[in-house]
């Protein structure tokens, strides 16, 4: 991230510490469990990205699952409060239920990251089952705001229609996500820390609720209103100013059409329901994006 930039590999201040270190070192890993004696583990840590993991899958193996597992391996060492990790609406995968319910099935991922992301889910439950370290997973749903991932679908948008270049649009449009603002994502994270699971709610082969007494929970997190993409580019060409030249692309694989997320379970836990909706949050990126690049 930019706002990293000019930041040695060890920064200390009063109040925050940042060390850049690589997840896939479990020596400096363990090391930093050891010296640290965290309470808390907010893991978001990833490599990211559908298309990416297509020609880069080795990419996620290494990043997604040794670099989790190091983390994992640190909370099991060096016992913690609570561990908060992310995980992805792309778990859903070809699941065509909408919206898509925790409960629901998980076993069809369109995506190698995809794929890394549920194995996280697995993994985190293993070790919360093993070492009872309280971990909450959390389902994000298509993040977006100012100082976020170039590489994602808007910031690329506003770059490119910017440009007067054109943008591809996949599926011919005819796709949804369910978008959320960074700040519904940060406040939800925030209320989550001091509420670490004591119990696991299971799914019998009945279809009933069964308890356990695995400190483990998952939560979607999201928007909980899918955007169409044709109104979504609509909408920031608005606050940009200017008119983008579409490309009309098909499908492209590891993509799926729409994602829609039930966030009763969270908002309910949480107590907090998203306050940002689509035009308002395309409305603070745009304005943060013209000031930041000098665009006028």
């Amino acid at each position: 991230f930019d706002s990293l930039k000019g930041l040695n590999n060890s920064t200390t201040s009063d109040n925050f510490s940042f060390i850049q270190c690589d997840l896939c070192d479990k020596n400096t890993i363990a090391s930093l469990f050891e010296e640290q004696n965290f309470d808390v583990v907010i893991n978001l840590a990833a490599q990211a990205g559908i298309r990416y993991s297509i020609v880069h899958p080795h990419a996620y193996i290494s990043s997604n699952l040794e670099g989790f597992l190091n983390i994992l391996e640190g909370c099991r060492h060096f016992p913690i409060k609570h561990m908060i990790y992310a995980s992805s609406s792309s778990v859903y995968g070809l699941n065509d239920k909408m919206p898509f319910e925790i409960s629901d099935r998980t076993d069809s991922p369109a995506s190698l990251y995809a794929a890394t992301k549920k194995a996280n889910e697995l993994m985190a439950h293993t070790y919360s089952h093993l070492y009872k370290i309280p971990s909450t997973g959390l389902r994000f749903f298509t993040v977006y705001g100012p100082l976020g991932r170039p590489d994602m679908a808007y910031f690329k948008f506003a770059n490119l229609i910017n440009a007067g270049q054109p943008i591809d649009v996949y599926n011919n449009g005819e796709m949804a996500r369910d978008f959320t603002y960074i700040d519904d994502i940060t406040e939800s994270i925030l209320r989550l820390i001091s509420l670490p699971p004591d119990h696991d709610d299971l799914n019998g082969n009945d279809g009933s609720a069964k308890e356990s007494d695995i400190p483990y929970q998952l939560f979607n997190i999201g928007n909980g209103a899918p955007v169409n993409l044709l109104k979504f580019i609509d909408i920031l060409e608005g606050h940009l100013g200017k008119k983008a030249v579409k490309n009309m692309m098909p499908m492209q694989p590891g993509d799926i059409k729409k994602t829609w997320a039930d966030v009763s379970e969270l908002y309910s836990y949480i107590n907090y329901k998203p306050t940002v909706g689509i035009d308002e949050g395309l409305k603070y990126f745009s304005d943060w994006y013209k000031r930041y690049f000098g665009v006028h």
